[in-house]
């Protein structure tokens, strides 16, 4: 007996989750879902949509120590109590917890309720109180399951009989090209689309950015349009944007919370950033002052180095463009919008476009790229080049010109600006580096690794020199 309780207590362990409202449990952006199989909530019967389901079959089909004959283990929180007294059929137990304040929609982990598991384990008594105590008949857990959806799975019929005359729907389970045939093959990174808020009202825009709310956090949201799913290339660029943000982890780089991809629309879902991006940034600012410019480029160097040391390949950006680099609450930048552009590898160190025609050139585009020639990761330093340019200006590159033409005048003709600002503030390590960066000649660009120790030299020389005094306080000095 007491190694049953103490195998369910370890099954209770939570340490993953945090506390959202009053008594319910949500992930929070800091949760890893790689780490997600350690603390599930595990006994009796699973949802009929788990993928291991075959795995956790209530101890009536041998999964172990009958759990009639266990207590409730003492050092389970509000949430778990319910959930267990639910399993157990224990209606008495479950209204007294109600009473006492208990939401009877908490969630564990997987997102599943009482209901959940009560209609897993056809405890009819305990259903009917649940719906009395307005439940969420439709609540879905992680998987997309409902609680009539695992009455039926399980042949419940007096549990799903009820469940259906209160107006209870059988999840429409709409396949998408990424749908597995195995629900084991489910990726970890797999969202619940149900724990997707978008504003009341509001539309779900196809092919667009949308801020939604998942468990009570802000998260930006791109919606892969419906058109898109007959295109295989659509689909490929989709997956290979997946493969690319699930593992990158960095501060200057923006954060992967997780994906749609068994379920329409399919979303990539990501932190969100209510600063928004450097060029609305910059366009309200203008030119930066001194130590501003420092610090973003040293943000930007930082998470570019990062992409370009990433195993087995490095990531190479094709678009670095102050719209793809989004500043978040504490003023730090953070990069984004890499793993759009298709690449195909010539060599170790050598790529070209897979897709030239998909391609629409910005002002910050490399000529290499441009003119579609094979190109390395100096490309991206090209392009830093032009935004380091911008802070300081306070203005784009020929921006009397329109971006088509001095994007030409930029590639084709090998025209550059020059800085008008007279540089009183700047030193001339700072104007060489620009000028390096957006050389003609990839090899003379320097590498991300050797602008950030010039960045560090520069601000250690001002330093010494008493320059930009008490307006240059780095956080990390």
């Amino acid at each position: 007996m007491e190694v049953a309780k103490r195998a369910i207590r370890r099954q209770f362990s939570t340490g993953s989750i945090k506390k959202s409202g009053k008594l319910g449990f949500r992930r929070n952006l800091s949760f890893d879902p790689r780490l997600s199989k350690a603390v599930r909530f595990t006994f009796g019967r699973q949802s009929s949509m788990d993928p291991n389901r075959q795995q956790g079959r209530s101890p009536a089909a041998g999964g172990g120590a009958a759990l009639e004959e266990l207590t409730v283990p003492e050092n389970l929180d509000s949430t778990m109590q319910l959930l267990f007294m639910a399993c157990q059929g224990d209606a008495k137990g479950v209204e007294e917890l109600l009473r006492e304040g208990i939401d009877v929609n908490s969630i564990n982990l997987d997102g599943r309720t009482a209901l959940h598991i009560a209609a897993c384990e056809g405890r009819f008594d305990v259903v009917k109180l649940l719906l009395s105590w307005r439940a969420n008949i439709d609540a879905r857990d992680r998987w997309g399951s409902t609680a009539a959806a695992d009455a039926k799975y399980y042949g419940h019929v007096e549990v799903y009989n009820i469940l259906k005359s209160r107006g209870a729907k059988l999840p429409k389970i709409r396949k998408t090209p990424m749908v597995v045939s195995n629900p084991r093959e489910v990726p970890e990174y797999e969202l619940n689309p149900g724990e997707l808020q978008f504003r009341r009202g509001e539309e779900v825009m196809r092919g667009t950015y949308q801020v939604a709310k998942w468990n009570g956090t802000k998260v930006s949201v791109k919606i892969l349009d419906k058109q898109c799913y007959s295109d295989p290339e659509s689909i490929n660029a989709f997956k290979h944007e997946l493969t690319l943000l699930e593992k990158v982890r960095h501060p200057n780089v923006v954060q992967f919370v997780g994906a749609v991809t068994q379920n329409v629309p399919m979303m990539i879902v990501s932190e969100y950033h209510p600063k928004g991006d450097l060029a609305c940034y910059l366009q309200k600012k203008g030119k930066l002052q001194p130590h501003k410019v420092l610090k973003f480029a040293l943000d930007i160097a930082r998470g570019m180095n990062y992409l370009h040391h990433c195993k087995p390949d490095p990531i190479i950006h094709c678009d670095l463009k102050p719209k793809n680099i989004l500043l978040d609450n504490g003023g730090q930048l953070k990069v984004a919008g890499f793993g759009l552009i298709k690449l195909s590898k010539i060599s170790p160190d050598k790529v070209k476009l897979a897709h030239p025609e998909s391609l629409s050139p910005s002002l910050y585009t490399a000529p290499e790229v441009y003119k579609n020639e094979i190109f390395n990761r100096s490309v991206d330093a090209f392009s830093f080049g032009l935004i380091l340019y911008e802070m300081i200006e306070g203005a784009a590159v020929f921006h009397s010109k329109s971006p088509e033409e001095a994007t030409k005048m930029i590639c084709f003709e090998g025209m550059r600006p020059s800085l008008k600002n007279k540089l009183k503030s700047y030193p001339q390590d700072l104007k060489e580096l620009i000028e390096e960066c957006w050389d003609s000649q990839p090899a003379v660009r320097p590498t991300f690794s050797e602008v950030i120790i010039r960045l560090d030299k520069i601000y250690a020389h001002c330093a010494k020199q008493g320059r930009w005094k008490d307006t240059f306080k780095l956080p990390w000095k």
